[in-house]
């Protein structure tokens, strides 16, 4: 069952005058350790971030809140499995959010898919329920 869906687009240059702006303010503010760590490892550093921008925005869009009732932008992390697939992590607002839209006996699963193309960066998230104890899939 899908409990949101979220998606959002980013011109890569309004992250980096931003980041040219702010620099450590701004990163600091909006990404994880985590997250800054894998985008400061990218040839492409901007568009990295770019990305991870607009998966944060899809996510908070899928968890039908934005970002108000508590969910601040750190709150969403974009990681990588193992396989290098990435995935979302939620803390604080943001977790309690997905505990509060996910019904009694299931368990969420959020997938996120995310790309770059010149200008762009776009990021699409869908958060779904599977029965607890069951399915396959990276859980929250």
């Amino acid at each position: 069952m899908i409990l949101g869906l979220g998606n959002d687009v980013i011109i890569v240059g309004r992250i980096e005058s931003t980041i040219e702006r702010f620099g450590e303010r701004f990163l600091a503010r909006i990404f994880t350790e985590v997250e800054r760590a894998r985008s400061e490892r990218r040839r492409n550093r901007v568009a990295s971030y770019a990305k991870r921008f607009a998966a944060k925005e899809a996510c908070a869009k899928a968890l039908g809140t934005g970002f108000r009732r508590g969910v601040f932008w750190r709150d969403i992390g974009v990681v990588n499995a193992r396989s290098g697939k990435p995935t979302i992590e939620l803390a604080g607002g943001a977790l309690r959010r997905l505990e509060e839209i996910t019904p009694r006996g299931m368990r969420a699963v959020i997938d996120v898919t995310m790309t770059d193309e010149r200008d762009l960066a776009e990021a699409v998230v869908i958060i779904s329920a599977i029965p607890d104890g069951g399915g396959s899939g990276d859980g929250a």
